[in-house]
């Protein structure tokens, strides 16, 4: 585990807004092209604009991951219930994520999508409460090793969230 993995002992990290620019930024450019490409289609319905928003941030997220997997298998592998257990699934993480904003921006087998994104976030957020609960203090690899944020209720708040999303899309 390296230095940029771990940051124990500051008190402070993830307590200001400043911690967490980068994906505010990510989640804000993500939400501009989702307006972008629900607009393409000439008029921006909630279904259209969640498949592109769903796309667009898991594509965004799944490169960062890619960049350097086994930096990001590295951190995953500490709080993921899965990724524990079988290595692989913290290399093969990132291509599942490409899938998925490939199947939404392309809608691809909409409830399988939707069901899979259900499955896949939901057994990740059990992971992150469990690490939150234990006081796991990492970079989230949520983003890869390219950016630092903490592993904080923001990760699980993006989890649920895009669980949330994909409830949305299969019931309503």
């Amino acid at each position: 585990m390296s230095d940029s993995a771990t940051k124990l002992g500051d008190e402070t990290r993830g307590e200001t807004l400043a911690d967490y620019w980068p994906l505010i930024s990510l989640i804000g450019g993500a939400a501009l092209a989702a307006w972008a490409i629900a607009d393409g289609f000439s008029s921006v319905d909630m279904r259209t604009f969640m498949h592109a928003y769903m796309g667009v941030f898991l594509l965004v997220f799944a490169l960062l991951k890619i960049f350097n997997l086994s930096g990001f298998q590295d951190g995953f592998v500490m709080y993921d219930l899965l990724a524990k257990r079988v290595k692989a699934y913290g290399y093969a993480y990132p291509f599942i994520e490409l899938a998925l904003a490939i199947m939404y921006l392309n809608f691809i087998a909409p409830n399988f999508t939707y069901w899979a994104t259900v499955v896949v976030f939901g057994f990740g957020a059990i992971g992150v409460v469990i690490a939150l609960r234990q006081g796991l203090d990492i970079n989230c690899p949520c983003m890869g090793s390219v950016l630092s944020v903490p592993l904080s209720t923001v990760t699980l708040t993006e989890d649920i969230g895009m669980l949330v999303m994909a409830l949305i899309l299969l019931f309503v």
